[in-house]
Parts: C-alpha cells; structure tokens; sequence
C-alpha cells in the first residue's frame, strides 16, 4: 500500500493549520512525524485518518482518491496521547472490541487478543478494567486494540509519553518490527528529537503547519535544509549566532567586530545566521582548530553522565548579555552562576543559513576555519 497526501491544506477561518503539505508513504515504513507542540502534528494525522477534511488537496491510498471517505470505511487504526478506552469492558474486551465489529470468527479474536497482550505485557490484565489499570496499561492496551485490527496506516500520536522510561525504551524498539510485520504504514508524531533517532525511518519536520523538510532521519539530522528543521530538530535548542559580512569584516550582533577568516572569507557580503548543536560547543582551554568565545555560566543540568552547561556567551559593554548557548560537556559537572567559563566552538559542525533561512551547502559554505582565535567581542 502507498499513502499519498497530496498539496493537502486545512485552514480554519482565516487560520492556515496545514499549508501545502505532500508525503508519500510506502507499505511496511515508519515515518516520523517531528515538531513541537502547535506545529500540527495532530491536526495532519486527523486528516489522514479521515476525522478532519482538508481545504484543499487530496488523499490517495493505492492511487484511490478517499479525501472524502468515511473513516469507518478506512483500514486505519489510531492511538493519541491520551488513551481511550471503553471503562466498562475489560481489557480483554477492549481490545477484542474492533474485531468483534468485523465479525472475525471466536478463535481469530483469541489469538489476536493474546498475540497483542503478549507482545504488550498485559496477560495478566485481562480480566480487569480500565479503572483498574495504570495509566501506562491503559496506553498499552490501546495501542493493543490498534495492533489487532491489522490496519494497513496506523497513526501513533505520541503514544509512549505516558509509559514508565524502560517500557518506553522496549516499545521503541518493538514498535516499529511489530506493525513492519503486517506491511502496515506507521506514522508516529513526536515532539523529542532523540526519539526519533531511535524510531530511525523517515522524519517530516514540522513547523507553524508546514513540513519544512522529509528525508531518512539520520540525514535530516544531519543535514537540516533550513534553519527550521534545524531548531525542530535540536535538543537542547539550536545555538545561533547572527553576523554580516561586508568587504572582509564580520560584524557580531552586539556591534563588535572581527576580520572574516577561513570559511567565513569565502561567504558573499549579506546576513548571515550560524547555528550548532550542544554537542560542537565544550567548555575549557584552548584546543587546536576551534573558536574561543568568553562566558559566564547561567545554569547547569546534570544529565547522567553528561551536564548541559547554559552560559551566557560574551561580555562587552556595560550591559547585559542576550546571547545563551548550551554546551555539551562530559561527566557530572557543577560550574556555579556566574562561574567563568571560555566556550569552545568546532567549527567543523557549524551550519550556515543565508538571510532566507535556506543552509549554504557544502561548496558554498565550507568550514569557518581552522585555526583556533579566540573572540573576545560580545555575541
């Protein structure tokens, strides 16, 4: 099966909460749907599913044109944040409940049902209702009733926020082989970053209603088009950095200026923005090939074996400082606020975005250099 929303636009009043969005999505994928809350993430699977007809465009399931058809008539299964189960039926029932609507023989439920609940952990629940459950059993056997129904799209909209960490981490990775099995096209929604590099398939970035860009995930990642995808795709956010260029001479934000060296020197007079993700900014001395900014720290998050050290970067003027960047730093560190600290940049993992928010490509924005400076100007 192939799935294809084709220039599908939904707009609400004068409000446009889908613009021009085109996917195709094959049998047998996981396609990821990335953004943060807002970005309408939600509202597009609605309208894949049939709940929410689109302004304009079309839905094609095999080359059928079905914009227009009833969800009932659609073999799509749907899971939203928030469970919903039927609290009178016992878990069991739950689940079995879209196979007795098609009016699959006893024995087809039976192993269907305990098929899912194995695969879900809920044997032992059975026989119990909703209100007896947690709320992560309450998700999982909803997710149970999307699993039986073998439908040929199943919308996940961020099923696993409500599941305790280590379950979370098994389904991940259980959620994608398990509906692969049954050519199904999974679609799942999700606002974290790291999450969808675990799911792996393709990433639709989503921002303000529009796909802002779709590619396997792992490339995305990498290579974001736009400054956009760049931000969705960013936890902790994206650093940026604002700059000009004219006649050999970058000019920072706060006014100060420094002399246009390595990449920076092959980049045409015009506005420019950098960004780079907490993992191309450390905290310490000097080291050969990156660019030294001065700080002082505003806060630490300790995260395992790694901290993410927010450091208000430059201090020129009297005034204070707007630019923060948060760095990646190993091991459980406790710099204190107001430490001070010297922000080292690779500058190998820096992207550049044109005025237009586009990234420069490779050729036309290579690395901004080698050689180590330090800028003691504010950012």
């Amino acid at each position: 099966m192939s799935f294809i929303l084709d220039h599908i636009v939904l707009q609400v009043g004068k409000d446009v909460v889908i613009g021009d969005v085109s996917l195709t999505l094959e049998a047998g994928t996981m396609n990821v749907l990335l953004g943060p809350t807002l970005s309408g993430k939600t509202t597009l699977m609605r309208v894949m599913a049939g709940l929410d007809r689109p302004t304009s465009g079309r839905l094609l399931a095999d080359g059928v044109d079905v914009t227009g058809m009833s969800v009932r008539k659609r073999s799509v299964a749907m899971v939203y944040q928030q469970f919903v189960n039927y609290p009178t039926l016992t878990i069991y029932e739950n689940i079995a409940s879209p196979l007795r609507v098609q009016g699959l023989p006893k024995a087809e439920i039976e192993a269907r049902v305990a098929r899912a609940a194995k695969l879900l952990r809920l044997e032992p629940m059975l026989q119990r209702l909703p209100a007896q459950l947690s709320g992560g059993q309450q998700q999982r056997t909803a997710i149970a009733r999307a699993l039986v129904k073998q439908a040929r799209l199943v919308l996940l909209d961020e099923p696993l926020a409500n599941l305790d960490y280590k379950l979370r981490e098994e389904l991940r990775e259980e959620l994608p082989r398990i509906f692969a099995e049954t050519g199904a096209i999974l679609v799942y929604a999700t606002t974290e970053p790291t999450e969808a590099l675990l799911l792996r398939g393709k990433t639709a970035t989503l921002w303000q209603g529009r796909v802002t860009q779709v590619g396997p995930t792992a490339s995305v990642y990498r290579q974001p088009d736009n400054l956009d995808a760049a931000r969705v795709f960013s936890d902790p956010p994206l650093n940026e950095l604002a700059l000009t260029i004219a006649g050999g001479t970058v000019r920072l934000e706060s006014g100060r200026t420094l002399p246009a060296e390595g990449g920076l020197a092959t980049l045409a007079d015009g506005a420019y923005r950098l960004g780079f993700r907490s993992d191309a900014v450390t905290i310490g001395a000097a080291q050969p090939g990156r660019l030294g900014f001065p700080g002082k720290v505003a806060v630490t998050d300790i995260n395992g074996s790694e901290s993410f050290v927010h450091v208000e970067v430059g201090h020129g003027g009297a005034g204070p400082v707007g630019t923060t960047w948060v760095c990646l730093v190993d091991g459980i560190q406790e710099w204190l606020p107001g430490d001070t600290v010297e922000v080292q940049l690779d500058p190998s993992q820096i992207f550049v975005f044109g005025a237009d928010g586009q990234r420069l490509d490779a050729a036309a924005a290579p690395q901004l250099g080698r050689e180590r400076r330090t800028v003691s100007a504010s950012a």
